[in-house]
């Protein structure tokens, strides 16, 4: 008999504190591969608190979580996770370009002492691609727009080839035309059978490609299964956000600038 194959992600009675808030709250949840799982919830309900714990990047305060059945503490084999941020800061220093973003993410993928190979090349060209971004490889981070930094974000998740990806909120300040290049990109990707864990406000262009939909209110599960049907302007029950995605969060914590709930 072929043992069953551990889910990609599961979490167990997941508890996480943020700044000594109870942000999460008792969440069981199990990702299969394969599956197309969207997070919904308004702001502050813990959406993106749950992927980073899901990663590993945030520790529980209670419970646990795997990552193919291994507790996420220890899980080494990151080449096969592709993780998309809500934003990230780009450092001082040296500029770094477009293709040098895009290329970190086959760094899982190398020997240390190998340097890039065809193969990672053609993979960065595919990613850049996809996005919409095949001409501006060169073009400095701290030229892009917020929707062009995104993008690229998004091609450095899928330079490194990897088995499943999370991203938090992908569409986040990206034009229509980027968004229905976006869903493009999942549904070809979904048919080769990765898994998506994506965190949203609204679904949009995503909607036909949800296989499932978790929606979070204060930190619990309040709803598990086929997406919300909408109700007046927003698919959420309780959706009281303030466009564009309310006020910043302050800085802090082990994720820096990144939106931490």
């Amino acid at each position: 008999m072929t043992p069953r194959k551990p889910p990609v992600f599961a979490m167990t009675g997941g508890e996480a504190r943020l700044d000594g808030r109870l942000v999460l709250r008792g969440v069981d949840l199990r990702v299969p591969a394969g599956e197309v799982l969207a997070v919904l919830g308004a702001n502050g309900s813990g959406k993106s608190t749950l992927v980073r714990a899901l990663l590993g990047l945030i520790p529980l305060s209670g419970g646990r979580t795997e990552i193919y059945g291994v507790p996420a503490a220890r899980f080494r084999d990151w080449r096969r996770i592709g993780y998309v941020p809500q934003r990230l800061t780009v450092g001082g220093g040296v500029p770094a370009t477009v293709r040098e973003i895009v290329s970190s993410g086959r760094v899982a993928r190398q020997s240390r002492l190998r340097p890039a190979s065809r193969a990672d090349r053609a993979a960065v060209d595919r990613a850049l691609a996809a996005v919409g971004l095949a001409g501006h490889g060169h073009h400095s981070a701290h030229q892009l727009s917020g929707g062009e930094h995104q993008r690229v974000l998004i091609a450095r998740a899928l330079a490194g080839e990897p088995d499943a990806f999370v991203m938090d909120e992908p569409t986040s300040g990206v034009d229509a035309a980027s968004q229905a290049a976006l869903a493009g990109t999942l549904r070809a990707l979904i048919g080769q059978g990765r898994t998506v864990v994506l965190v949203a406000h609204e679904l949009g262009t995503l909607e036909p490609l949800i296989t499932r939909c978790i929606v979070l209110d204060d930190g619990r599960v309040a709803h598990d299964g086929a997406p919300p049907k909408p109700v007046g302007e927003h698919a959420l029950p309780g959706h009281d956000h303030v466009h564009p995605h309310g006020p910043a969060v302050p800085d802090g914590g082990p994720l820096g600038t990144w939106d931490r709930t």
